[in-house]
């Protein structure tokens, strides 16, 4: 009964979650499908928790188990078909990046583990006369809890805003630097509005002293490239880059050799300017930090400007903490 219950809310979740945009929600409705799947979950976790009372009370007052020729093949040909559901929903889930369907295939495993613990338990009541099932009701009751959470984390965790797969990531970077007027990229982030609805934004550094519009044409490829290849919505904003200034270049890799040499060999620098003056030099520019570093932004900016004027003291660092999303 319950799975059949479960099965009904996949299919309305998967109903809601294909509605197409509206004004209420531009975006889509995906993010529904998530929420199915956090559902399901809630469901696994609570037939474990009742599993395990009755579990409990059965150890407190033991019962007499009856078994017979007819329930054991009941419970065969339930574990044939609940592994038979679980194959077929986990693969169908993977294909289709489907959390509801990874949830409804964790569900049956579950139930299959369960099966094939009372068919073990049975058989050794049957045989040794020893009544286990309390016990084994309760192992397999802490399986289900524990599966229901980790599905839990695993479709709560984009509703709270993921970091999206570094492959993704990559894969993204590649494709747009496979054109030839785009020189680098930063500032890449990932928006999930649920399976096949993704939003990207990214900045595309470019040749300052280029073609207006050769170079928005070759970002505009980009963003259609990336809509085409891998089925999201791409906005790219365009970062003009000093290209014929040589002291520049040697000051940004500088600076980027001895922030990743003090702080953070992941630390990336961007947006690099240089403001000489008659007794200083200022240096402003963008530094990308990796989120696992806790220092607090103002501080980091402080702890940077402080590392860049060591170093040389007539330069003076003006710095914008990014985070790496």
């Amino acid at each position: 009964l319950s799975d059949a219950f479960s099965s009904g809310i996949t299919v309305l979740g998967f109903f809601m979650a294909g509605k197409k945009p509206d004004g209420e929600h531009p975006f889509g409705h995906g993010r529904i499908e998530y929420l199915t799947g956090l559902t399901l979950s809630m469901m696994i976790m609570l037939m474990g928790f009742e599993l395990g009372r009755s579990s409990v009370e059965k150890i407190l007052e033991p019962q007499h188990v009856e078994s017979g020729l007819l329930p054991v093949l009941i419970l065969v040909l339930s574990i044939i078909i609940k592994l038979y559901m679980s194959i077929y929903n986990r693969k169908i889930g993977r294909k289709i990046d489907s959390a509801a369907m990874l949830a409804t295939s964790l569900d049956s495993l579950s139930d299959c583990i369960s099966t094939l613990v009372v068919l073990l338990s049975v058989g050794i009541s049957h045989f040794f006369e020893v009544n286990i099932d309390p016990w084994a009701g309760l192992m397999v009751a802490v399986f289900i809890i524990y599966a229901g959470f980790k599905a839990a984390k695993d479709t709560l965790s984009p509703l709270l805003g993921k970091a999206p797969d570094r492959d993704f990531v990559e894969d993204i970077k590649a494709r747009v630097m496979k054109h030839p007027e785009i020189l680098d990229v930063h500032d890449i982030i990932v928006h999930d509005y649920g399976p096949g609805r993704l939003v990207v934004s990214l900045h595309a550094e470019v040749d300052g002293y280029g073609d207006m519009f050769a170079l928005h044409d070759a970002i505009d490829r980009a963003e259609r490239e990336l809509k085409a290849d891998l089925g999201c919505d791409a906005c790219i904003h365009m970062d003009p880059l000093e290209t014929e200034d040589s002291e520049l270049s040697v000051h940004r890799a500088q600076v980027m050799e001895l922030l990743q040499k003090s702080i953070s060999d992941r630390i990336n620098i961007h947006d690099f300017r240089m403001v000489p003056g008659p007794t200083h030099t200022k240096l402003i520019f963008d530094a990308a930090v990796p989120l696992d570093i806790k220092t607090d932004d103002a501080a980091l900016a402080r702890e940077i400007e402080t590392l860049v004027h060591e170093e040389w003291d007539d330069h003076y660092a003006v710095v914008t903490v990014d985070r790496i999303y």
